[in-house]
């Protein structure tokens, strides 16, 4: 059985979105709306079903497009009782079975030794209660993090659906604060938001929208820890809905005037003594080291400056030398410069030379890390690394905020890079980000080898290859990883560029080039790929420049810029034919056919597949061959010979293939299904169900939309309209919501034929007209000729001359392109 989501908590979805663009209150939308915030709240929440004149007032605030919305509005105005299920009825496929997936929770562990600050965590929680934001800000080491992460811990009950934190890096030394795109991009990641559901233009606004859009359907506890600036957080701050934010800073944020603030000092001297005395495991009283040695006690108090870091620090080397007085602790506290680099350079002299070099070397890097990449930094086995980093989790000089990923506090970290500065030379700080670039180069191809597509998967020629790297299981675990090392293969990225490593400048974007269809969108791939253009021409190496122009080229046309697209493409192919490598030729030929395809031309996109196809087999790439086989199906297909795109689907079929919801086994089964609708309808739905099923598990709206469109043709041709009818709508509902307004090119025309069919012919003139209008700003004449061709096929019978008139500029368009006027 299939439960559909009620229409008027859609339509209600729906309007929560636009007032998310408008970034208006509820009070202020309404005054601007014409409404009254009463009956807005109400739209809101799904109460009450608007008026469409309402609607219509909210759209044109955001500018959108009304028409959209009319069927679910139609749909909530007038539910109809669910039609009774009969043998022959399709019923559309649900999500996959099983238990949903357990909550986000990101959230560092909580402090084990909280000590004191009763009325500090009383004002965060009453401020939260109040105004669902708080500001936490004071001195650094003073314990803002480790109160906001307490309270965050209490507050999980009431607000279970995500449990998220994000480090701003506002004071991070050697780097800079974590930028709007990478924050906001790195915060719908954690939410598990696909990728086709993120903005990728028009700037931060839309970014910022999707976020709080997300965050109104969920009750979700955010810390946003290590603010810059009140600039540097607000388009991170939630807007409708119940989920909350505590922001921490060493700066109070007086342009969030709307944000309650709660600033911490240092502890008192009772509460100074109980954290000394719980972290270092001492007994109460005067039977413990502290308490017979009351006056050595409060000094290491005083050169603590009572700050709760610098206290849990001189604790732990008590608590892991149970031979020490409390003396012994005060002369050697005594020996370091001030309060931070008293206990920090204390600390670090209780470790051998190993432990010490680890520990500067971790002063290089500027973001959270796992022992791979302290194996890197430092030259030395896994093993090692692990075993050095539980020694310095031990003194309190690492933290581990979740398994597996360590960082160190900012004053510790400037701690750490002061003193490489000072101790390792030059030379030697530069080879050890070398072998971190090495690492990050190599890894990540390891992960986008896990991620099967249609790339081959070869290995990394930049730098050495480290003695060690991460496995992975499958593609969701290499998603994981790149989700996990964004920020730092920025890092990475970042640092290559400056210190001229041209070679892991072009590799580092093109191993990633998967990971960013999923989940970074195309304008950050663009600004990467336009990067690493300039290294390998540096370089001078005519395949990876060849791939580089080619690989500019596809982030091009997948950004929708199709004429910076063919510009790369004629670059990269004498320079491909140059290098003699079968297999760019082949990426190349597909990539220019993809481009072709979608700018309406017929025949040269099917020679460009059948050449691919050509090259694959000669390169032995019998899944790159396959795909283009699939594509010249699939386009076999749109100039109806059926027979033919069945017979080459079938064959694309069965070719053994990795990942059976890659691009290749689900091109194949649309074209193969459609295909056969007419003479063999059941196992035309079992492939479309198949291929709609593997999108949906993928978590891929793009293709999940495209699967149920090509399901509602299928059905249209089988004579069952009103299931017809029914997909194509989901399929259009699934692009509204993700704002997509031009992939409706693709599924126009074939919604309005289905509506022609069914009896709804206004509603196929409205249709084809908007393909008409949409076709050429997007350049594609072919879908700008079948538009014509519908538009007359609706006007046959009730104004003949336009109908004339319209299928002679079809047939025009057709006659120019099968010309080869390109």
């Amino acid at each position: 059985m299939v439960v559909q989501a009620d229409p008027q908590d859609e339509l209600a979805a729906r309007l929560r979105m636009l007032q998310e663009l408008s970034g208006l209150g509820v009070r202020a939308l309404a005054r601007d709306a014409g409404l009254s915030s009463s009956s807005l709240s109400r739209y809101l929440s799904g109460q009450t079903v608007p008026p469409w004149p309402a609607v219509l007032a909210l759209c044109r605030l955001v500018k959108r497009d009304p028409r959209p919305l009319r069927p679910m509005w139609e749909r909530a105005s007038n539910p109809l009782p669910a039609p009774p299920k009969t043998s022959r009825q399709v019923q559309p496929p649900s999500a996959p079975a099983g238990a949903p997936r357990p909550p986000r929770n990101d959230l560092p562990r909580d402090a084990p030794d909280f000590t004191g600050r009763e009325a500090q965590l009383a004002a965060v929680l009453a401020a939260v209660d109040s105004n669902r934001v708080v500001a936490v800000d004071g001195m650094a080491g003073v314990g803002k993090t480790t109160l906001a992460v307490h309270a965050a811990h209490r507050l999980t009950a009431d607000y279970p659906d995500a449990q998220l934190y994000l480090d701003l890096h506002g004071f991070t030394e050697g780097r800079q604060p974590l930028d709007h795109d990478a924050a906001l991009r790195t915060l719908l990641a954690a939410l598990d938001v696909a990728s086709e559901k993120i903005p990728q233009e028009g700037g931060i606004e839309p970014l910022a929208a999707c976020w709080r859009a997300e965050l109104a359907s969920r009750r979700a506890v955010v810390v946003l820890d290590n603010a810059a600036d009140a600039d540097q957080v607000r388009p991170l701050l939630p807007g409708a809905g119940e989920s909350v934010a505590l922001i921490t800073s060493r700066n109070r944020l007086l342009g969030l005037d709307e944000v309650p603030p709660v600033s911490l000092d240092v502890l008192t001297p009772q509460e100074s003594a109980e954290l000394l005395a719980r972290a270092s495991g001492d007994p109460s009283g005067a039977d413990g080291r502290l308490g017979r040695e009351p006056e050595a006690a409060a000094e290491v108090l005083r050169l603590c400056g009572h700050l709760p870091l610098a206290l849990r620090l001189a604790a732990a080397r008590l608590r892991h030398r149970p031979g020490w007085t409390v003396g012994i602790l005060v002369e050697r506290m005594q020996e370091g410069a001030d309060e931070f680099d008293t206990v920090f350079a204390m600390s670090v002299r209780q470790l051998d030379w190993k432990q010490r070099r680890l520990f500067r070397l971790l002063g290089l890097l500027g973001s959270s890390f796992d022992e791979y990449v302290a194996a890197a930094l430092a030259d030395v086995p896994l093993r090692s690394a692990r075993a050095m980093l539980e020694n310095l989790l031990d003194a309190h000089l690492v933290q581990q905020p979740t398994a597996g990923r360590y960082r160190l506090h900012d004053l510790v970290h400037q701690h750490a890079r002061r003193a490489a500065e000072e101790q390792d030379s030059p030379a030697e700080r530069e080879q050890a980000l070398g072998r971190v670039l090495d690492y990050y180069v190599h890894a990540a191809a390891a992960a986008d080898a896990a991620m099967p597509v249609l790339s081959r998967s070869r290995a990394a020629s930049a730098g050495r290859p480290p003695a060690d790297l991460p496995r992975f299981a499958d593609k969701k675990a290499a998603l994981y990883w790149f989700v996990t090392e964004y920020a730092n293969l920025m890092g990475a990225f970042e640092v290559a560029v400056a210190t001229g490593a041209d070679a892991h400048t072009c590799e580092l974007p093109r191993f990633m080039r998967t990971f960013f269809a999923r989940r970074c969108g195309t304008t950050h791939l663009n600004v990467l790929f336009e990067r690493s253009l300039v290294a390998a021409e540096r370089l001078g190496d005519p395949l990876q420049l060849a791939e580089a122009h080619s690989d500019l080229g596809f982030a091009r046309y997948n950004a929708g810029r199709m004429a910076e697209a063919e510009a790369a493409y004629e670059a990269a192919a004498p320079l491909v034919s140059q290098t003699g490598d079968t297999w760019s030729e082949a990426e190349l030929a597909m990539r220019r056919g993809y481009l072709k395809w979608d700018e309406g031309y017929v025949e040269e996109p099917l020679d460009l597949f059948r050449q691919a196809g050509k090259l694959y087999t000669q390169a032995d790439c019998p899944m790159g061959a396959a795909h283009a086989t699939a594509y010249e199906a699939w386009a076999m297909l749109q100039l109806g010979h059926r027979e033919e795109a069945a017979r080459l689907a079938r064959q694309a079929l069965d070719t053994p293939h990795g990942d059976p919801a890659s691009a290749l086994p689900l091109t194949a089964r649309i074209t193969l299904g459609v295909a056969i609708a007419h003479e063999q309808p059941g196992e035309a739905v079992e492939h479309l169900q198949e291929a709609l099923a593997l999108a949906r598990e993928d978590g891929h709206k793009h293709n999940e939309a495209w699967c149920l469109n090509c399901l509602g043709v299928a059905l249209r041709q089988m004579g069952r309209y009103e299931e017809a009818l029914a997909s194509h709508r989901q399929a259009f509902a699934l692009l509204d919501e993700l704002f997509e307004e031009h992939w409706k090119i693709h599924f126009l025309n074939g919604y309005a034929e289905t509506c022609r069919l069914a009896g709804l012919p206004e509603e196929a003139l409205r249709l084809h007209r908007e393909a008409l209008e949409l076709a050429p700003k997007l350049g594609n004449r072919y879908a700008e000729a079948l538009a014509h061709e519908g538009v007359a096929a609706v006007l046959d019978e009730t104004d003949p001359a336009a109908a004339a008139e319209h299928r002679a500029a079809g047939q025009a368009i057709l006659q120019e392109l099968n010309a080869g006027a390109y």
